[in-house]
């Protein structure tokens, strides 16, 4: 059974038809799903799906898009929220700096009250990178200096050496249908390469739809799709690499396990 480890079940796309996105996932071997936040607004609904379904979990977060809107937010109110038992990560939040549709500095210091919830809870923090390797891994490393606190690399897309330097601080990595793609070389490069123990899988659904699904709407049941290839990718049998990303899900997100 396969965890769809990043998706937006409350987005257009999914939230219209939630009912059967998750019906055709479970069909498909899904055993579970981490429902993600990107703006204050979202958390009352995606926690609220998480209560409904008993293999969908919460996390909550600010999107790096949304930092402006959300400068003001102060690290109680990510802390409370994560006090709810089907929250069970901190996030998405991180750096973006491809879009820019927020500024530097407040990335920045809304990315470092996530990690001090992180910190604080024990919860995994959930990042968002792009066009940011320098800035995320300084902060990063600056921040682990402080304290250690667990945090995942979402639908990674970087660097080999920017994957190294996440993987010394003690990251898990995800990767979604994007290494499919077949433009993807050095990603998938990298994919190879990735530490069988710190591996997860994805959709960031509705985006992102793996082959042979491009062009469509993406569904947590593409998770298949990409954790197959995967395993063709880096010559393994498909049932360990559902049961070592499931393993994985569970070693990181422990709220989920117990």
């Amino acid at each position: 059974m396969l965890i769809d480890s990043h998706c937006h079940l409350e987005y257009e796309g999914l939230a219209e038809d939630q009912d059967g996105v998750l019906r055709r996932a479970r069909e498909a071997g899904v055993a579970g799903f981490l429902n993600i936040s990107t703006r204050r607004s979202e958390w009352e609904r995606v926690i609220g799906t998480a209560e409904r379904e008993e293999d969908v979990w919460a996390s909550v977060g600010i999107h790096p898009h949304e930092a402006d809107a959300h400068s003001q937010m102060a690290l109680e109110a990510l802390l409370e929220a994560t006090e709810h038992p089907r929250v069970i990560g901190i996030g998405e939040t991180g750096l973006d700096y491809y879009y820019e549709k927020s500024d530097r500095d407040v990335q920045k210091a809304l990315f470092r009250t996530h990690i001090k919830a992180a910190r604080k809870t024990g919860l995994p923090l959930i990042i968002h990178t792009r066009d940011a390797e320098a800035d995320t891994t300084a902060i990063l490393r600056e921040e682990m200096a402080k304290g250690a606190f667990p945090a995942l690399i979402h639908c990674f897309t970087a660097s080999a050496k920017f994957a190294r330097n996440v993987l010394e601080l003690g990251l898990s990595i995800s990767l979604s249908g994007i290494v499919t793609f077949k433009n993807a070389r050095e990603l998938q490069d990298v994919a190879r390469n990735l530490p069988a123990d710190r591996l997860l899988v994805e959709t960031d659904a509705p985006f992102l739809a793996p082959v042979p699904h491009r062009g469509k709407t993406c569904e947590p049941a593409f998770v298949a799709n990409t954790a197959a290839f995967l395993a063709e990718l880096r010559r393994e049998d498909p049932e360990q690499m559902a049961e070592m990303t499931t393993k994985n899900f569970y070693k990181l997100f422990r709220k989920a396990a117990a």
